[in-house]
């Protein structure tokens, strides 16, 4: 792939959609409640330590088109042109939805983006903030919704996706074929009970897609080697079941699942970077499918932390921390990517970002006080803005 093959490269950002009202968030901690309310509590928690964030454009909310027609200009005049939302769905329903609902699809802009599922199907603990004492993957901090579904709920799953996303205009399309990403692969394959089931799940899946009129489904996988939330688990041979499953093609969602930081309290963010350049280096050698490079804003999850607790290392998310991300050095490493992706015959290129807003865990691109639109001027600086590049399904302008 020449450069100027490259410039019809998607840039694809996750987005994190718990900055809006939901039902289930009111319950538990009160009306109105949502992680902006972590995110003004934060302190630095030693010395040096850059806590609180603060968002350019205030504490709003996601959920209200306007608001998010704001992010969705924002990201195309930089050169994003895809969100890919963290999307949940337990056995009772949905969670978090409304940020793409209410405020993406009703968005008066929304024809100048594509947007895309990643179906979050972890467990979701009571780590909002978390306690010092409950901080580690073998402690018993509450599981509020478990991730893995039934077979029943995912043809509900399937059901809703077809109908209220995929035969949207601005659907993200992979040479005809919507693109679906799914996170944790164990979680899958608990709920459905073998991988036999599980991939006949998957194949009813790709049937219903093209009875909806489409040639077939975009099965994304996120894999990682490193695990981080409480109760996840990566697959032993997630290569071999890649194939067993019929997956299409592979994603990494953050840098810190291929990373060990062996510093607390804090890394530079050069540590990370190396460790995730030397495993996609191997993946380019051991997927038998296309996988599409990472590229990571940071790591902070301290925000996620009781705030009058001591900041120990216990695991999430009391982690060590990145520094030295600056917009200067997530620059260099997206001209990296950029630089080897030239050199490589990916079909329907694409990069993916984390993230737009993982506010709560130090990875964001979305404008702050401190750094203004730095990070989106390294992605338009690198990949160019969304006005002179043709991509995979449209041309935006």
């Amino acid at each position: 792939m020449n450069s100027e093959e490259l410039v019809g490269m998607d840039v694809a950002v996750y987005y994190f959609p718990n900055y809006h009202r939901d039902a289930r968030n009111e319950t538990l901690h009160g009306p109105g409640w949502s992680e902006w309310d972590l995110v003004k509590r934060a302190e630095p928690r030693f010395p040096g330590h850059e806590q609180p964030k603060v968002p350019l454009w205030g504490f709003d909310d996601e959920a209200n088109p306007e608001s998010m027609a704001l992010r969705i200009d924002a990201a195309a005049d930089y050169g994003v042109n895809t969100f890919i939302f963290d999307w949940y769905w337990y056995n009772d329903g949905p969670f978090l939805q409304r940020a793409l609902e209410d405020g993406f699809l009703n968005a008066s802009n929304n024809d100048r983006m594509k947007f895309a599922i990643m179906w979050a199907n972890h467990d979701w603990i009571d780590i909002h903030p978390a306690k010092i004492e409950t901080a580690d993957v073998e402690s018993s901090a509450k599981l509020l919704y478990p991730g893995a579904v039934t077979p029943e709920t995912f043809d509900r799953i399937i059901e809703h996706c077809i109908e209220t996303y995929f035969k949207h205009p601005s659907y993200w399309l992979m040479d005809g074929c919507p693109y679906f990403s799914i996170y944790e692969l164990t979680k899958l394959m608990a709920g459905f009970g073998s991988v036999g089931e599980t991939r006949r799940c998957l194949d009813r899946f790709r049937i219903a897609v093209k009875d909806a009129g489409f040639p077939d489904l975009h099965l994304n996988a996120i894999v990682w080697n490193n695990p981080i939330l409480p109760g996840e688990t990566s697959a032993s041979d997630p290569y071999d079941l890649i194939q067993a499953l019929g997956f299409d093609s592979v994603n990494s969602y953050v840098w810190i699942h291929h990373a060990n930081l062996p510093d607390f309290p804090v890394n530079d963010y050069s540590v990370i970077e190396k460790q995730y350049f030397e495993y996609w280096d191997k993946a380019k050698q051991s997927c038998p499918v296309p996988y599409y490079p990472n590229l990571t804003m940071g790591w902070d999850p301290s925000p996620r932390t009781v705030q009058s607790d001591r900041y120990l290392h216990r695991g999430y998310p009391f982690t060590p921390v990145v520094t030295g991300n600056s917009p200067e050095a997530f620059k260099k490493a997206a001209q990296k990517i950029r630089t080897q992706m030239e050199q490589m015959d990916l079909p329907n290129p694409f990069i993916s970002i984390n993230a737009w807003n993982e506010w709560t865990e130090g990875s964001y691109i979305e404008p702050d006080e401190k750094n203004g639109y730095g990070y989106l001027e390294a992605i338009r600086d690198v990949f160019g803005a969304t006005e002179k590049r043709v991509f995979n399904e449209a041309v935006l302008v």
